[in-house]
């Protein structure tokens, strides 16, 4: 599941259809991204409210973990899903894909799944407008994951 934000989120989502596995979760009202609404292609369930902190919580607390990619450390929204999850006690995992080469990811995060008994995966991450490079190597680690083979 994701937030359908530009993204981390939306990769996230790409990749699962991408990968004919079962996506879901919440978007603030109004299909809110920061590239305007999230077309109905996308099979979201919309918040009644167009907070983003809501919706991440939603998506926290209807998953069973919490993966956030980023490019560097954790802050603004991405800080916030980790704070979620801590508060709801939901396990976490934070990819800074500085330090990780796609398959390195795809690795420790396949094990991370597995450790865990994670079934619903919530896909988290910087937004596109705050890292233009995260929505390419969010795919592919989800891809790598979904595949089994990375």
């Amino acid at each position: 599941i994701s937030g359908g934000q530009a993204g981390a989120d939306i990769a996230g989502i790409d990749a699962t259809i991408a990968n004919n596995f079962p996506y879901g979760g919440w978007v603030p009202k109004g299909r809110r991204t920061e590239d305007g609404p999230l077309p109905d292609k996308y099979q979201l369930q919309e918040m009644p409210t167009t907070s983003y902190p809501k919706r991440t919580e939603r998506n926290v607390l209807n998953s069973d973990g919490t993966v956030i990619f980023t490019h560097g450390r954790l802050s603004g929204g991405s800080g916030l899903t980790r704070d979620l999850a801590e508060k709801h006690g939901k396990p976490w995992l934070h990819l800074n894909m500085g330090e990780y080469s796609v398959q390195e990811a795809v690795e420790k995060l396949r094990s991370w799944v597995e450790e865990k008994g994670i079934e619903v995966l919530n896909v988290a991450g910087r937004s596109a407008s705050k890292d233009p490079d995260i929505y390419s190597v969010t795919y592919r680690v989800i891809s790598g994951l979904l595949n089994k083979g990375g």
